[in-house]
This record gives C-alpha cells, sequence and structure tokens, in this order.
C-alpha cells in the first residue's frame, strides 16, 4: 500500500500527529480503521499488533498528544501515562528502559505519550505546527536556529510563495 501520509519522519508523538493531514480532497485520517493503525505502526517500525483496541489507544494517545502541545491541559495525557511506566533492568547486553503497559493495546499509543515527555524535556520550543494557514501537520524543528516554519518547504512554504506572488502581482496590476 503506498504511503498516503504527506509528510513522515518526525518523532513518535509527531508522527502520531500527523495522521491527520489536509489534501486536495480534503481532512484525511489515516486511524479511522486498523488498516490504518497497522500502516502507522508499520511506518514507526513498531513490530506489534493492530487490533481495535490498539486503534482506540492510539486515537486517545492522538488527541492526549495534541491537547498536551496546544497547551490545552496535560490531564488527558497523564491518563494516556497512566497505562504504563518505564522499568530499568541488567540484561545480558547491559543496562535496559524497557516499557510496561497493562494492555498491550496501549504501548504504542503510551510509546508517542512517553516520546512527547521527552521532546518536552529536551526542545519544547522545537515543536511546531506548520505556518501555513491550511495545514495541520506537526514537525520538530531542527533548523541551526530553530526558525523553520513549515513542515516542508517544497510543500507549505513553496505555496506560502505562490501565494504571496501573486498577492504582488495582483496588488501591481490593480495599481497601474
Amino acid at each position: 500500500m503506498p504511503e498516503p501520509r504527506p509528510h513522515l519522519g518526525e518523532p513518535l508523538a509527531l508522527d502520531l500527529l500527523n495522521t491527520r493531514w489536509i489534501a486536495a480532497s480534503g481532512r484525511q485520517d489515516l486511524l479511522t480503521d486498523v488498516a490504518g493503525a497497522r500502516q502507522w505502526l508499520a511506518d514507526n517500525d513498531l513490530d506489534l499488533p493492530a487490533d481495535a483496541a490498539t486503534l482506540r489507544a492510539l486515537v486517545t494517545a492522538r488527541e492526549a498528544i495534541l491537547r498536551a502541545v496546544q497547551g490545552e491541559t496535560a490531564d488527558d495525557l497523564n491518563a494516556v501515562l497512566e497505562h504504563g511506566r518505564i522499568r530499568r533492568a541488567l540484561t545480558p547486553d547491559g543496562p535496559a528502559t524497557l516499557p510496561e503497559v497493562g494492555e498491550p493495546a496501549w504501548l504504542p499509543g503510551w510509546l508517542a505519550a512517553d516520546n512527547l515527555l521527552h521532546l518536552l524535556a529536551s526542545s519544547p520550543d522545537r515543536i511546531k505546527k506548520c505556518a501555513h494557514p491550511q495545514c495541520i501537520l506537526w514537525f520538530l524543528d531542527t533548523s541551526k536556529n530553530g526558525t523553520r516554519r513549515w513542515h516542508s518547504m517544497a510543500a507549505c512554504g513553496n505555496r506560502a510563495k505562490a501565494t504571496r506572488h501573486y498577492a504582488k502581482k495582483t496588488q501591481a496590476e490593480h495599481s497601474e
């Protein structure tokens, strides 16, 4: 199945947010069925089963992450995080940090919520929503000076430039 989403490769929490996007045909949502959940798990190299419970947990985690990054509430994110914990252990390969969840369906959503905590601890000001008014995608700004505005310069950045150019051209034609 070809990847329908326009933007991949963000940290897990932001990639979960980016399971919704705007296409020429309107608003899209990868997480409307188990096949979409399976696709998201595969996109993120999570070799975990997908079922209806996993889909519900992912959608719940996505909404909680969105509210947290928008500064609305941390309560929902904390509720997702209550489904699991980190266990430290010494393994044959050395020290390890192991996630544990009570219900396996919560593991992918819990991992995304935990990832958001790491992003907030290391670079909260680098978590950004694309500046294009018709875009709902998120990205981690990894630019040197932290001034990136678009999830993709080739997509939204170029659309914004074209809009500005057209507005200038139209204004110049009307002032003649």
